[in-house]
């Protein structure tokens, strides 16, 4: 399972990157595919950055952070980390839903990827707890 969480976060890197590359990109998007999914306008909106930090830079501190504990076989604080990332997926995405009106391409594929990684982790500690408990 370890190495499964660590190609997860090394994808969840790679797609924080290239939201990071729309972020500071200053031509017409190529994933602007219509008035609904446009990651130009999400990653140039005020919501993109966090306290004048990309949210694209923490994306990959986060991910960064996840591949490493999975690395170190540390599920339980990878649980914690990985809920905290949801938690902000989610609030971003809902944002894109409720305010915006426009979504991010990378940011969904994003979502979706921190979403396995807290299910995965959940069920890592799930399983090694039961295992220990016999």
């Amino acid at each position: 399972m370890r190495w499964v969480l660590i190609v997860l976060a090394v994808a969840g890197i790679a797609v924080s990157a290239l939201a990071l590359r729309e972020h500071y990109r200053t031509d017409t998007s190529p994933c602007s595919i219509n008035e609904r999914w446009d990651c130009g306008i999400v990653n140039h909106s005020p919501y993109a950055m966090l306290f004048g930090v990309p949210v694209a830079v923490l994306g990959i501190a986060g991910y960064l952070l996840l591949g490493l504990l999975a690395f170190m076989k540390a599920y339980r604080v990878m649980l914690v980390a990985a809920l905290a990332g949801l938690s902000f997926a989610l609030y971003l995405a809902h944002i894109e839903s409720a305010v915006l009106g426009v979504w991010c391409i990378y940011c969904v594929i994003s979502l979706g990827i921190i979403s396995l990684l807290s299910l995965l982790a959940l069920g890592t500690v799930i399983v090694k707890s039961m295992s220990r408990s016999r």
